[in-house]
């Protein structure tokens, strides 16, 4: 029995708070030679926009205002935030749906915020499912949970028949601010926005049918993406190892095989994790210049919002019908995850 993605929908915020954070971090790099490399990172980074459920006023990062004042906010303050904002921004995704039908499943990832009940509870709640609706939640992964949700949805459907699997991804990066005067965590967080996304995945209608898995986790490289909950939020390290390693790893004839076999398909979806992120996987698995058109789109447009990306550039590429495709991701680990897809009518 196969499972299909019928329909895709996303969502962000309305605060665009990218060159804010832009003119903040040059800021903390004044007078030292790392401003201009800074600079011209950001202007070579592919992104022009990224949102935040903070409304114009608290996104600001100026020392006394808004909500990252001159005290960092506490890891409560922010849970807070994302326990309001979070189901709110999935919500605005699933309402773009339309009818969604009998849901009989509900898979929910998110990085960025805990909150209990869960909101995979508020948003059954919400919408006014049954009491028996099951319920998974992927939490803490990264931006390649996505991938799992999606595969855990997969499994559903192919063993329980007429299962109808809502998948939600939410992600409220910048309520994760850190205030640093180095130049490689604000690098890191020159990437991050808000963004929310859904999905129903079942065994019948036409979509993109979720085939075989793929994952692997490379060696000697726990340390290069690290996420971790501290006192004033959660704190990220992305080493500038990472394209490098992922690069050097789809060149490797083994992995390359796995994931391209004897003829490239017509369609990658790729996680929009940075330019050099793409440009690595471009690079590593010999595509064309057009191939990551729509993650390079979803990167301009939105930034990387975790495990939200990789559903943007799937509800683009949904649009497209491709005869086959793989779908891949990366985090935590380093490990890349990912499936193969293709169209079905």
């Amino acid at each position: 029995m196969s499972a299909r993605i019928n329909a895709i929908a996303t969502a962000v915020p309305d605060c665009d708070f990218e060159q804010d954070y832009r003119h903040w971090a040059l800021r903390r790099l004044e007078g030292r030679r790392e401003a201009k490399v800074f600079a011209r990172m950001a202007d070579r980074s592919g992104i022009e926009h990224r949102w935040s459920v903070l409304d114009e006023e608290d996104a600001k990062l100026e020392e006394g205002r808004g909500f990252y004042a001159a005290e960092p906010p506490s890891t409560a303050e922010r849970m807070a935030i994302y326990a309001q904002e979070a189901p709110e921004l999935a919500l605005s995704a699933i309402a773009k749906l339309g009818e969604v039908g009998t849901i009989s499943h509900i898979v929910v990832a998110s990085c960025t915020g805990f909150v209990a009940p869960g909101i995979d509870q508020i948003i059954a709640r919400r919408l006014g499912l049954a009491g028996s609706v099951e319920r998974v939640l992927v939490g803490f992964m990264g931006c390649y949970a996505a991938v799992t949700a999606l595969r855990t949805a997969r499994h559903i459907v192919r063993s329980e028949p007429g299962a109808r699997v809502l998948v939600v991804t939410v992600e409220l990066s910048s309520l994760h601010h850190q205030d640093h005067d180095q130049i490689e965590p604000l690098l890191a967080g020159a990437q991050f926005g808000d963004g929310a996304a859904a999905a129903v995945v079942t065994d019948e209608g036409p979509g993109l049918e979720l085939g075989e898995g793929l994952s692997a986790t490379l060696e000697d490289s726990a340390g290069l993406i690290t996420w971790h909950i501290g006192d004033t939020g959660f704190h990220m390290h992305l080493s500038g190892e990472v394209p490098g390693r992922i690069r050097d790893a789809l060149l490797t004839p083994g992995v390359r095989d796995r994931i391209a076999g004897d003829a490239l398909p017509q369609a990658f979806a790729v996680h929009a994790g940075g330019r050099s992120i793409l440009d690595a996987v471009e690079a590593g698995l010999a595509l064309g210049p057009s191939a990551l058109d729509h993650s390079r789109a979803v990167l301009r447009d939105f930034g990387n919002m975790s495990s939200s990306t990789l559903m943007f550039v799937l509800e683009r590429t949904l649009r497209d019908t491709p005869r086959d495709g793989v779908a891949l991701a990366f985090g935590p680990g380093l490990a890349m995850e990912g499936f193969r897809f293709g169209w079905s009518a």
